[in-house]
């Protein structure tokens, strides 16, 4: 008996037949494909122009600044000396550059602060919504938009002991005026007062915002509860507040030390160093001392401390509430 076997099986060698919408989502994929690199070149189109400023005036100038910090140059040279650390050791063994660092740092305390603290008490009084408040209101924020140099005007008018509203004002309690901007004990709280007094609107306008977002639900549930209005402040409306607190933290922390226009209109540094601060000691020793790298050496300091301050703010920005 012959076994015969079965003939092999074809196996088909052709593709099968594309499904009909497949052509479809060929050409819908290839369309947005085009679409998205038209939109990457208008993207490029348009922000090109605007990385090449910032690249130019702001990194630039940073990286420059940078490489000025290694050398000594007195403005005058051909060409800056390169002396490697040396400026940043002159910073830390000067014991005027350590006292600048001290007063720079009760200088941006007291006003950081006591803006705050003044802010809030604001912006509690304008919640309040009495007759005349958004004139108030008006005039507590004007200062904030008036240049520092007129600002600086107005206070030494105020301030000055022989013809000023100062003057006027103790003389009605039988004691002389201070010389606020020429004793030394006086002229940083002189400062200190004309910059709150210019910030001060800033911060009361952002927390009086803050205040209207707060739910009233939320008071009136605490209220309920038996929470006094001390307690409603401290433990319902103080946390919901920190956002916009560490806002303003940050905000008046960096414009503090920024702050050049008051110094330089109303004291000029002094009496004897009084009021030298941090950025006025980077003006002071670039364009009065001319010694340009150990200026730039300041200036990087300042510019370290200031990026820390942003990466913190960075870091917890997001955080809705921050006990």
């Amino acid at each position: 008996m012959t076994v015969t076997s079965a003939p092999p099986i074809q196996r088909r060698t052709t593709p099968p037949p594309l499904e009909p919408d497949q052509p479809q989502r060929t050409t819908v994929s290839a369309v947005r494909k085009k679409r998205n690199r038209k939109s990457y070149a208008l993207f490029a189109l348009l922000a090109f122009p605007n990385m090449i400023l910032i690249a130019v005036f702001a990194y630039w100038p940073v990286i420059g600044n940078i490489f000025l910090s290694l050398t000594s140059w007195d403005m005058v040279a051909p060409t800056p000396l390169f002396i490697g650390l040396d400026n940043y050791t002159r910073l830390f063994t000067d014991p005027d550059f350590l006292d600048v660092m001290g007063r720079t740092l009760v200088w941006v305390s007291a006003v950081v602060i006591l803006s705050l603290a003044l802010g809030l008490v604001l912006a509690f009084l304008f919640s309040l919504r009495a007759p005349g408040t958004p004139a108030v209101t008006a005039m507590a924020f004007s200062p904030h938009v008036i240049s520092g140099a007129a600002v600086a005007a107005i206070w030494l008018f105020i301030f000055d002991p022989n013809f000023g509203l100062s003057r006027a004002a103790f003389a009605l309690f039988g004691v002389d005026s201070p010389s606020w901007t020429t004793d030394s004990a006086w002229a940083l709280p002189a400062l200190i007062i004309v910059a709150i007094w210019k910030g001060v609107g800033f911060v009361a306008i952002v927390y009086l915002a803050a205040l209207q977002g707060i739910p009233h639900d939320i008071q009136e549930a605490a209220k309920l509860d038996g929470a006094t209005r001390l307690q409603i402040f401290r433990h319902v409306i103080m946390p919901l507040l920190s956002p916009t607190t560490f806002f303003l933290t940050i905000t008046q922390i960096i414009s503090a030390f920024q702050s050049f226009d008051l110094i330089a209109m109303m004291t000029g540094g002094g009496p004897a160093g009084s009021t030298t601060t941090l950025s006025w000691f980077i003006y002071e020793q670039g364009f009065q001392s001319f010694d340009a790298g150990y200026a730039a050496a300041a200036s990087v300091l300042m510019f370290v401390i200031l990026l820390c301050v942003t990466a913190v703010q960075l870091r917890y920005s997001e955080r809705k509430v921050h006990y």
